[in-house]
């Protein structure tokens, strides 16, 4: 999952400031190095020049807020229940299926379903490597493997976490935005 639609998920739980959209990355999205504050500023623009989010308004200290459109909750539906086409990646997946399962509503279920299908296709073409011609070959196609069973491994684990919770309800790990105002500027000497 991008910081574009990481910052979009996020926002589903309404309208927020860049400080404060910065720290849920973080808090959510615990395995990615952090993510540079101008960054989001930047995205943020970019999202807005899509239309994608708008000014919501400014905090009681006067920080700018930004809200979510349509067109933004409509593709972040679409990315917090189906992995992209083509051959997954490893950190793009966990960042939707954490993030996923942070946010109340969403089906961190059919998302799972998802990337289990994308991992076993990689895994089946993997497995077929073995009689490639090149030691080279050979090893990638084990990498490959590798990885599609370590991923398949996570997202049984995801499934099984899941399943633990009280009655199966997914909702015990979803939560609003943190209480805890993000600290903003630089430290005093």
């Amino acid at each position: 999952m991008s910081v574009r639609n990481g910052l979009l998920a996020v926002l589903t739980l309404g309208p927020a400031y860049g400080a404060q959209l910065h720290a849920e990355l973080g808090d959510r999205l615990g395995h990615r190095r952090t993510v540079n504050i101008g960054q989001v500023y930047a995205t943020l623009e970019r999202l807005g020049v899509q239309g994608l989010v708008r000014a919501a308004g400014v905090t009681d200290d006067g920080l700018p807020l930004y809200r979510i459109t349509d067109d933004g909750q409509r593709q972040v539906e679409s990315a917090l229940v189906e992995a992209p086409d083509g051959a997954p990646d490893w950190a793009e997946m966990l960042d939707a299926v954490l993030m996923a399962t942070s946010l109340p509503g969403a089906d961190a279920r059919e998302l799972l379903v998802s990337y289990r299908e994308r991992w076993r296709a990689i895994s089946g073409t993997a497995a077929d490597g073995t009689s490639r011609s090149t030691a080279q070959s050979r090893l990638s196609g084990r990498a490959d493997a590798a990885l599609s069973a370590a991923a398949l491994g996570w997202l049984d684990g995801v499934e099984a976490e899941l399943d633990g919770l009280s009655g199966g309800h997914d909702s015990e790990l979803a939560r609003g935005y943190s209480t805890t105002r993000p600290r903003r500027g630089r430290p005093s000497a």
